[in-house]
């Protein structure tokens, strides 16, 4: 049974990456200048990241490297890895990052630290608009979790529930946004408190913009 489950997941992650390649073979092109301007909260999540001296950090979903670039700018002696099961997206983070940061092809439910990167943990982990195109979000959000080293933390930003924008905003981007197979996660602070508590930490989360954005943080 054990075998057929993994079996199984595997098909799901070639299934994905495969559909995330063919919606990105030709988007990775513009995907940052058409994004920029309501994924909001990517670079508030990085400024907070205050990675330690030499420290590392890993961003679950990598797409272009734009966030990881900006990473390399505000953290000039971090070791930096990236992974997204797209390879699509790691042919635009490979030219966007010029060799700075380490990449590997991986699903974010299941990825290795220590045979794709050669790492046991990480000292900051981030995943950034990526679990509002997981299907098994949840899972996607304990496995980040996991690599996080003692004394590291774990960082979310994603689409909010807009609660305190207009009904009629909310209806317009959710109906744009699931054109592009994205689903805003309203379980995600249940989940985060969650996964903290089952490794005796605490979520520290809040809405960003009046709901439009959530963020979240957990520290080992």
């Amino acid at each position: 049974m054990a075998s057929r489950a993994k079996e199984n997941s595997a098909d799901h992650a070639t299934d994905h990456g495969r559909a995330m390649d063919a919606q990105y073979a030709l988007q990775r092109h513009i995907y940052d200048l058409t994004r920029k301007y309501y994924l909001l909260g990517r670079d508030r999540l990085i400024r907070n990241l205050a990675v330690p001296p030499g420290g590392s950090v890993l961003e679950v979903g990598v797409g272009t490297g734009r966030n990881l670039a900006l990473a390399a700018r505000l953290h000039p002696d971090a070791r930096l890895f990236g992974l997204d099961i797209s390879a699509e997206m790691l042919k635009s983070a490979e030219k966007t990052l010029g060799g700075r940061a380490t990449l590997a092809r991986a699903d974010a439910c299941s990825f290795d630290p220590q045979w794709h990167f050669g790492e046991a943990g990480f000292d900051r982990v981030y995943i950034s608009y990526s679990l509002s195109m997981i299907s098994d979000w949840e899972a996607a959000l304990e496995q980040a979790l996991s690599v996080v080293a003692p004394g590291g933390s774990l960082h979310v930003v994603d689409f909010g529930q807009q609660e305190g924008l207009p009904r009629w905003f909310r209806r317009l981007l959710r109906g744009w946004l699931a054109k592009f197979h994205v689903t805003p996660r309203e379980g995600l602070f249940h989940a985060a408190a969650r996964a903290a508590a089952a490794i005796g930490a605490h979520a520290d989360c809040r809405a960003l913009y009046r709901g439009y954005a959530w963020e979240l943080v957990i520290r080992r």
